[in-house]
C-alpha cells in the first residue's frame, strides 16, 4: 500500500503465502523526511479526530501519562524525559519541562504507584512522585550494573509494569542482524520489585519492543522487529502473547517451527520448540509500540483491542508502515487480522518515501483518547471518537 492507503484497510497475513528465503533481493530504501506539509493532517476514521498536542520535542519516544493528566516523554538522542502540562485543559500542551536528563538512550517509560520510571540502554532508574514535581525528586537505580548485557546494537528498552505492580518487565534486543547471542540479549527480562530479582521471561525475541497487558488480565503481549536479509516479503514482523518460558525462535526460526536457512541445523531442538506468534504484520513494517484500549472514550467494539505504531520501512522496494493499525480481539484473543487505523505521515513517493513522521510511542490517557508520539516531526498527536 501507498501514501495514500484507504483508512481501514484489511491486512490478513499467513505463513502460507510468504516467500520462500531469498525469492527477492534485499534492498536499501530509507525515507525521506520532510517538513509536514501545509494542511497536511493525520487521517482517521470516520466519526473520529486527531488533534495536534504538542511540538518541537527532540525525537519522543515513549509516553506515560499521570492521574492529572500530565505527560512524559523520553527524548533518547536528548538523553532526558519531559513533562508536558495541559494546564487549561483544551487539549493543547502549554508548558514542556525538564523532568531528569543525563540518560544514556532512554525509551521506556511507565508509571507505578504514583512514580514515574524509565529504562535506558543500561538500567532502569526511579524518578519518584509523577504528580506535582516540574523536576524528578529522585534518580535511583533499580536495576544492578549490567542487567541488560553490553550496549550497542538494538537499543530500545521498554518498560512495562505487571497489573499488580509487584514485578515489571524489560525488553531487551539483540546486538545484531542475525547471529548467537547470550541472554539477557533478545529477551524479555523480569524483575521483582521487593526481592529485587532478575529472571529471564521469554526468549529468542530479535527486537521485541513495545510491550503491554491484556485488559484486565495479566497476559503480557509484545511486539517484534524480526530478521532482515531474507527479501521484501521476509521476515514479518509480528503481535504475540508471551508465554513464561516461551522460545519465538531468533536466530534458529522464525514465525513457529521453520527453520532459519542459516542457523537453524545449529539447533534443531530449539527450533521445534520455537512458538508462533499470533499476528503478522508487513515485513519491515518496524513495529515500535502497542497500546490496548480498556474503554472510555472509542466506541464499544474497539474495547480490548490493540493498537500497534509502525515506524516504517528503510529496506523494502516498496515502503510499507508510517502509520497505526488496529489489531481486534475477540474474546480477549488476537483475530490474526490488522487495519489500518490512522494514516497521513506518509505524503507521496516510493523510492524513497516521503514522509513528515514515523510513529514510535503509543497510550491511552485518562479519558480513554489514543496519544501517538512522532520521532521524525518531534510531535505528540491525539485521536478521540467525536461522532456517531
Amino acid at each position: 500500500m501507498g501514501a495514500d492507503e484507504a483508512i481501514g484497510t484489511q491486512y490478513h497475513i499467513q505463513f502460507e503465502t510468504l516467500p520462500e528465503p531469498f525469492e527477492t533481493g534485499s534492498v536499501s530504501n530509507r525515507p525521506t523526511i520532510v517538513s509536514r506539509p501545509s494542511g497536511a493532517w493525520l487521517r482517521v476514521p470516520q466519526g473520529f479526530e486527531a488533534s495536534l498536542v504538542a511540538e518541537g520535542l527532540h525525537g519522543p519516544r515513549a509516553l506515560a501519562v499521570a492521574s492529572d493528566g500530565a505527560i512524559f516523554v523520553t527524548e533518547p538522542n536528548a538523553g532526558r524525559v519531559s513533562k508536558l502540562v495541559d494546564g487549561d485543559g483544551d487539549g493543547v500542551v502549554e508548558t514542556v519541562s525538564e523532568y531528569a536528563r543525563g540518560f544514556h538512550l532512554p525509551s521506556g517509560i511507565a508509571i507505578s504507584d504514583g512514580e514515574v520510571y524509565v529504562a535506558d540502554e543500561r538500567a532502569v532508574w526511579r524518578l519518584g512522585a509523577a504528580l506535582g514535581a516540574a523536576v524528578a525528586p529522585v534518580r535511583q537505580p533499580v536495576t544492578r550494573a549490567g542487567a541488560f548485557g553490553d550496549t550497542g546494537g538494538h537499543w530500545t528498552r521498554m518498560l512495562r509494569f505487571s497489573p499488580d505492580g509487584q514485578s515489571f518487565y524489560v525488553s531487551v534486543g539483540s546486538v545484531g542482524n542475525l547471529d548467537e547471542e547470550d541472554a539477557p540479549r533478545a529477551t524479555i527480562q523480569r524483575f521483582e520489585m521487593v526481592q529485587g530479582t532478575q529472571t529471564l521471561f521469554a526468549s529468542g525475541l530479535r527486537n521485541p519492543i513495545g510491550m503491554a497487558f491484556h485488559p484486565g488480565s495479566a497476559r503480557l503481549f509484545t511486539v517484534v522487529n524480526e530478521r532482515d536479509g531474507y527479501g521484501d516479503g521476509l521476515v514479518p514482523d509480528y503481535l504475540t502473547e508471551v508465554r513464561p518460558g516461551g522460545f519465538y525462535g531468533w536466530p534458529y526460526a522464525y514465525l513457529g517451527a521453520h527453520a532459519d536457512p542459516q542457523y537453524g541445523q545449529i539447533r534443531p531442538d530449539l527450533v521445534t520448540r520455537t512458538l508462533a506468534p499470533d499476528v503478522l504484520f508487513e515485513a519491515h513494517s518496524a513495529a515500535v509500540d502497542l497500546a490496548f484500549n480498556a474503554g472510555g472514550n472509542f466506541p464499544d467494539h474497539y474495547t480490548g483491542d490493540g493498537f500497534v505504531s509502525f515506524h516504517g520501512s528503510w529496506n523494502a522496494a516498496t515502503p510499507t508502515g508510517y502509520k497505526i493499525v488496529r489489531v481486534p480481539f475477540e474474546d480477549g484473543r488476537p483475530t490474526g487480522r490488522y487495519e489500518t487505523f490512522v494514516a497521513g505521515f506518509w505524503t507521496e513517493g516510493e523510492a524513497p518515501a516521503r514522509v513528515w513522521g514515523r510513529p514510535t510511542g503509543l497510550v491511552f490517557d485518562n479519558d480513554g483518547h489514543l496519544l501517538i508520539a512522532d520521532d521524525a516531526g518531534g510531535t505528540i498527536w491525539r485521536v478521540r471518537w467525536v461522532g456517531q
